[in-house]
């Protein structure tokens, strides 16, 4: 009778455990918080490269969440990636902000930054803005990076002592 009663215990706990995993992930990937789009408006942006951009991704002004990425599509006539953001009714961006791909952290998660504007009229929905900045690609940075320390190897030392025993000279003919 008490092997019953230890099993039930441990079950309970085995339960437990699955819903604090399940309320925590839903924590984590921000679906559960949804309250800041309701009732808001439209705006789109197309940007170059939207690097691991998703739907459902932030949209922050100043560091705090205005809204969401509500759909992502690719433009046909333009081949660039058009970004649909939900912006909450509460907050009024200026016709002339920017909006970019960032992300937070080194490695994190990216989300669209919105950068404000001057401009006295604000957005209203279906409106797109002007300026963008696509996704900084961590592979292209690499790459520059090996490439531009590959041409700053090769192009010779250059010194006045001629030879000088540098792993760029020639031996003598």
């Amino acid at each position: 009778m008490q092997s019953r009663a230890v099993e039930l215990l441990v079950g309970f706990f085995v339960c437990l455990g699955i819903a604090a995993i399940f309320i925590l992930t839903m924590r984590v990937s921000n679906l559960a918080d949804t309250s800041d789009v309701d009732g808001g408006y439209t705006v789109v942006a197309a940007f170059d490269n939207i690097g691991g951009l998703k739907v459902g991704a932030p949209v922050n002004l100043a560091g705090v969440r205005v809204g969401r990425v509500a759909d992502i599509t690719l433009n046909q006539q333009t081949y660039r990636a058009e970004a649909r953001l939900r912006i909450g009714e509460k907050y009024k961006l200026p016709k002339d902000s920017d909006a970019s791909v960032l992300t937070s952290g080194l490695l994190g998660e990216q989300y669209v930054g919105i950068g404000p504007g001057g401009s006295l009229k604000n957005m209203q929905d279906g409106d797109e803005f002007i300026i963008t900045q696509g996704a900084v690609v961590l592979e292209n940075l690499i790459g520059q990076f090996m490439t531009s320390m590959g041409s700053d190897n090769s192009s010779g030392g250059g010194g006045s002592s001629g030879n000088g025993g540098g792993q760029n000279a020639l031996p003598a003919p």
